[in-house]
């Protein structure tokens, strides 16, 4: 069939798959470097315990037939290999089938730890990589030109991700109806970076005008990529442009990135390749008829979008083929943090040595200025975050994370950018107090040296010691 590939996009989709490798290195990375503490069979919300009580058809993982830390340890750096592979680009130098097989590998083994990763892994950027890894699958290699189905369906997740974020945003909060969101979303957002304070200082028109062009990107541009070239580029190219500037405003782990990954698919560049061998026939009836499966599932994600009750980053299969994305439907306006102590007394009293932990990512120390760590992404300085808003958010693993730090957990303490206590004498108590954050003014800043100002608020935990906090999971 004539009309199945097209042959002007040889660069685009290499481009395309070499920067999606790249976020799978990142992915499988944060996965080998955390999970024990998070996941282990020792972690704060165990795998085997999980795989004990869901069933594979709600969850198919690798892990359902067999759990070890030293199989999930084998996984993630498998994954890491293969996506170092496809990287190199060795899926080029491979069989049509067989480079589709290595592209499978990545998606399967990812598939396994986002389905027991609890909710360490429920957020939308999970389901995005693996609905994009999923399809880059029947994208093609030098054996082919890309097929004009998978890229249509790029573009379609593409359309979902911005058009859905949009939707929510003037669904929700006032603020983004009102243009002021901005007023107070780079000082409350879940993971500040090294510009935030800076972006957040700047003036209030800029924050309208900020808004006005996301609203613009998000609700207007998308339609665009489904126009003739070369106005579908342009549509691409300001989305980039877009996330690259969220990019500079603070940590959102790979969702800015795959974002971007997935608009390179929709720029047409330059490339000598005008013509290309017929596609096999087999090669053709296997993408259309997972086109035709993705188009038929695309029903649920499609109501969902265009419903007055539209949910935010929701998978609607246990593959995660197809899903519902969206992000910052509200808004918070203030900022409040969990700030977890410890001491070595016998006694907890409100005049005992507390010694504060400090956290790689979040907010603690107000001297201690935001760094950069995105696109990697530190899962327990994020649902912290979650944790300060409501403890219900903690509610099923906080306990454990308490537990672990009484016992000076190795594991545990490698999440973390500095424990205050020496590695023979853990502490005796723990207890987490709830502080109001804010950015400093200009002048604050200059006489502190201060990027936060910190208030007490209420409690979150009392002190507790190794036995109750082993009773409270």
């Amino acid at each position: 069939m004539d009309w199945f590939t097209a042959p002007g996009y040889w660069l685009s989709r290499l481009v395309f798959q070499r920067a999606l490798a790249g976020v799978y290195l990142v992915a499988f990375l944060v996965a080998a470097l955390q999970f024990r503490a998070l996941l282990g069979e020792r972690g704060m919300l165990p795998i085997p315990r999980f795989v004990a009580q869901v069933p594979f058809r709600r969850a198919p993982s690798l892990f359902h037939w067999h759990y070890s830390d030293r199989f999930f340890a084998a996984c993630a750096w498998a994954g890491c290999a293969v996506s170092v592979a496809l990287l190199a680009g060795l899926d080029s130098w491979l069989p049509l089938w067989a480079g589709m097989v290595l592209w499978l590998i990545p998606w399967a083994l990812y598939l396994s730890i986002v389905n027991v990763g609890q909710t360490w892994y429920a957020f939308g950027w999970e389901s995005l990589l693996l609905e994009v890894g999923f399809l880059a699958v029947f994208l093609g290699n030098d054996e082919v030109a890309p097929p004009v189905v998978v890229l249509f369906l790029l573009r379609w997740i593409l359309f979902r991700v911005e058009f859905g974020a949009g939707l929510i945003k003037m669904r929700g909060d006032a603020c983004w109806r009102k243009l002021t969101c901005l007023y107070y979303h780079h000082e409350t957002q879940p993971m500040p970076g090294p510009l935030s304070w800076f972006f957040h200082h700047l003036p209030k028109p800029v924050h309208r005008a900020e808004v006005a062009a996301n609203h613009f990107t998000q609700l207007v541009v998308p339609v665009l990529l489904f126009t003739p070239q070369p106005i579908a580029t342009a549509a691409a190219s300001l989305m980039i442009l877009t996330q690259l500037w969220l990019v500079l405003s603070g940590n959102f782990s790979w969702l800015n990135w795959i974002t971007i990954v997935l608009a390179l698919s929709a720029l047409q560049l330059p490339t000598g390749h005008t013509s290309a061998a017929p596609a096999p026939l087999w090669y053709e009836i296997v993408v259309l008829a997972v086109t035709a499966l993705l188009l038929f599932l695309s029903y649920r994600p499609v109501v969902n979008m265009v419903s007055r009750r539209q949910v935010m980053n929701r998978s609607f299969d246990p593959l995660h083929l197809v899903n519902t994305y969206g992000a910052f439907g509200s808004v918070s306006r203030v900022r409040y943090e969990v700030v977890v102590e410890g001491t070595l007394d016998e006694a907890p009293r409100e005049d005992s040595d507390w010694r504060e932990y400090e956290f790689k990512g979040k907010p603690g120390d107000p001297r201690y200025w935001p760094r950069q760590f995105a696109p990697y992404h530190l899962r327990l300085d994020w649902l912290m975050w979650f944790a300060a808003l409501s403890p219900a958010y903690a509610g099923d693993w906080f306990g454990g994370l308490v537990e672990r730090l009484l016992e000076n957990d190795r594991d545990t303490l490698r999440l973390l950018r500095r424990s205050p206590f020496p590695p023979d004498r853990p502490p005796r108590f723990i207890r987490a107090r709830l502080f109001r954050y804010r950015f400093t003014s200009w002048r604050e800043l200059r006489e502190t040296g201060a990027c936060w100002e910190r208030t007490y608020v209420r409690d979150f935990m009392p002190p507790t010691r190794l036995e109750s906090a082993a009773q409270r999971r």
